[in-house]
């Protein structure tokens, strides 16, 4: 076995035998079948002392097991020289209005073509290693289709302050985000408060849902609807402002409470046939936008250096501001 983390457990009693791989899923809900079945033939599992190289192996209650998960390699990203809408910049940080489709960092399948990518070669130098080598002056990032405000540190000292008021989630400072979201119906209530834990989910590791408090991350969304619009179908404007910074946090929450965002493939197949009864030009302009309907469009924040509070807001994206338009009444 190469050098990683070990996780060593006992299969728990089940009734007959069941495949090697079904097991160490449900022994470590946080790694995929398909990631623990390449770790199985890569040689990396035990059953019983020796090497378990088959996932459909049967097992059953009482064999000891254990799984090798190797530390992950991060790649040094090559700068890619890419336009950027820079809302502000200084020696220390620099704002940017994201546009959709761009990644944030490399990641699996994600090698080149993302914000870092581009950022290394903006900033030159100055951004490289701060924050570690993979995703350098990150402090917070946007889902891919998600638009609009992020802050990238340039400095040790930037990255080290924004983190921690990023962790802070502005309870003791200015630290302020919000968004825009076009979502399926009306909340009701109108304004309120989402306190629901998220985290992965069992069925799908793909997706994050709302779990018991205690079983995932704490998760507060604050929203506000400021508009109904459409004319066949309700659709709400809300304004979304974190408390915390979770995962697909909004789309979660608001999916919960029944309203997903509108193209939201993930949490809102259910409502894709809304979409039909939509006016036409509403309809067109949903297909056009091709992601969900979420615009980072508010963030503030204490300079790291100067103590000043730095508060910028971003419009709606032209796609986003095209839908809006085509479902005002």
């Amino acid at each position: 076995m190469s050098d990683g983390e070990v996780r060593e457990d006992v299969i728990p009693p089940g009734e007959g035998s069941e495949r090697l791989d079904r097991a160490l899923a449900r022994l470590w809900p946080d790694l995929s079948r398909s990631r623990l079945q390449a770790l199985i033939r890569e040689g990396q599992v035990t059953l019983d002392a020796a090497p378990a190289g088959d996932p459909s192996a049967k097992v059953v209650g009482g064999q000891r097991v254990a799984v090798t998960v190797p530390a992950p390699r991060p790649a040094e990203p090559e700068p890619e020289a890419r336009d950027l809408a820079v809302a502000y910049e200084d020696d220390d940080l620099i704002v940017i209005d994201k546009p959709a489709g761009l990644v944030v960092h490399p990641g699996a399948g994600n090698d080149s073509g993302t914000l870092v990518n581009a950022l290394l070669a903006h900033c030159g130098a100055s951004l490289s290693g701060i924050g570690g080598v993979a995703r350098p002056g990150i402090v917070h990032r946007l889902d891919k289709d998600t638009t609009g405000l992020m802050v990238v540190a340039k400095t040790d000292l930037a990255h080290q302050d924004l983190s921690a008021q990023f962790a802070d989630h502005g309870r003791t400072g200015p630290l302020e985000r919000a968004y825009l979201a076009l979502v399926w119906g009306v909340p009701d209530p109108a304004n309120g408060t989402i306190d629901a834990a998220l985290a992965r989910s069992e069925r799908n590791r793909e997706k994050i849902a709302v779990v018991r408090e205690g079983r995932g991350r704490h998760a507060i969304t604050h929203y506000r609807t400021e508009d109904v619009l459409g004319a066949r179908e309700a659709v709400g404007l809300v304004r979304c402002q974190l408390e915390t910074g979770r995962t697909h946090q909004i789309r979660v929450h608001l999916a919960h409470r029944g309203h997903p965002l509108l193209g939201d493939a993930v949490y809102g197949a259910a409502f894709l046939t809304k979409a039909n009864r939509l006016e036409p030009e509403a309809r067109q302009a949903l297909a056009d936008l091709g992601r969900q309907a979420l615009h980072a469009a508010l963030l503030g924040f204490r300079h790291p250096r100067s103590g000043e509070t730095l508060r910028f807001e971003s419009p709606p994206p032209a796609d986003m501001a095209r839908l809006i338009a085509a479902l005002t009444p």
